[in-house]
C-alpha cells in the first residue's frame, strides 16, 4: 500500500495507544497529523520525537471543530492515506446514577468519529481512490462491562460501522477494519477501579496487561499491509476473549 509521502491521521495522538500509533506510523515513513483535544503537551512533545508530523487541535464531539479540522488537514498535508478512529471517551458510572448528559457526551463522540470519516473519505480517499480506516473498538464492546454502558455502546457501535462501511468502499480501494485492544495499559484503564482491574487480570489467559505498542503493531499493519482484509475485527486480548 505504501506510496511516496503517505500521511496518516490519528485521533486521540497525544498519549497512550495513539501515540504509540504515531510513533509506529511515522517509523513506516508516513507524515502523521497528532490529533488532540487536551493534550497539548503530549502531543507537543511527541511531535519533537517523530520529527514528520503535524498537530490538529479538535473537540470530536463537536461538528463545526471537525468540519474545521477536516479543512485544516486539507491544508496541511494535502491528503490521508490512512485514518486512524482512536479517539475515546470513558464515563464510569451505573445505569441507574448515570446523567443522560454523560450518554450524550458519548453519543456526540460516536457521531464525531461518523463525520469525520465521512469528510476524509469525501475530501481525499475518494479522489485518491484509495485509502485505509482503521478504528479503534475495545474487547468490551464484545463482553460488556458493568458501569460503562454508554462507553461499551460505542465501541460495539465503532465494529458494526467498520462492518458496514467497508462493503460501502470495497470497490472503491478503501479497506476498513477494526482494532479492538483488551486490558492495555493506558491513562484510561489506570483510572478504572481497583476491583475491575484485578477481574480483568484475572480472565487473562497470557497473564498480564498489554502495551500500547503491541496494538499499535497490529494497526501499522493494518495500514500497510493486510490488503486483503477488510470488514474484520482483530483483537488484541492476550486471550481475554477469542472473537
Amino acid at each position: 500500500m505504501m506510496m511516496e509521502n503517505p500521511v496518516a491521521v490519528v485521533t486521540g495522538g497525544g498519549k497512550g495507544i495513539g501515540a504509540a500509533c504515531c510513533r509506529a506510523l511515522a517509523a513506516e515513513g508516513f507524515k502523521v497529523g497528532i490529533h488532540y483535544r487536551n493534550s497539548e503537551r503530549e502531543a507537543t512533545t511527541l511531535l519533537a520525537e517523530i520529527k514528520n508530523g503535524f498537530l490538529l487541535k479538535a473537540d470530536i464531539t463537536d461538528i463545526d471543530q471537525v468540519e474545521a479540522l477536516a479543512g485544516e488537514i486539507k491544508e496541511k498535508a494535502g491528503r490521508v492515506d490512512v485514518l486512524v478512529n482512536n479517539a475515546g471517551l470513558s464515563i464510569n458510572a451505573d445505569i441507574v446514577t448515570m446523567k443522560v448528559e454523560y450518554f450524550d457526551a458519548q453519543a456526540a463522540l460516536t457521531r464525531g468519529i461518523w463525520f469525520l470519516t465521512k469528510r476524509i473519505i469525501r475530501l481525499f480517499m475518494l479522489r485518491q481512490k484509495s485509502g485505509r480506516i482503521i478504528n479503534i473498538s475495545s474487547v468490551v464492546g464484545h463482553t460488556g462491562n458493568p458501569g460503562q454502558i454508554p462507553y461499551t455502546m460505542e465501541k460495539a457501535a465503532l465494529d458494526a460501522f467498520t462492518k458496514s462501511l467497508s462493503k460501502e468502499l470495497a470497490s472503491r480501494n478503501i479497506l476498513v477494519n477494526s482494532v479492538a485492544p483488551g486490558f492495555i495499559e493506558t491513562e484510561m484503564t489506570s483510572e478504572l477501579p481497583a476491583e475491575l482491574q484485578k477481574r480483568f487480570l484475572e480472565n487473562i489467559p497470557l497473564g498480564r496487561i498489554g502495551r500500547p505498542h503491541e496494538v499499535a503493531e497490529v494497526v501499522t499493519f493494518l495500514a500497510t499491509r493486510g490488503s486483503y482484509i477488510t470488514g474484520s475485527v482483530i483483537h488484541v486480548n492476550g486471550g481475554l476473549y477469542g472473537g
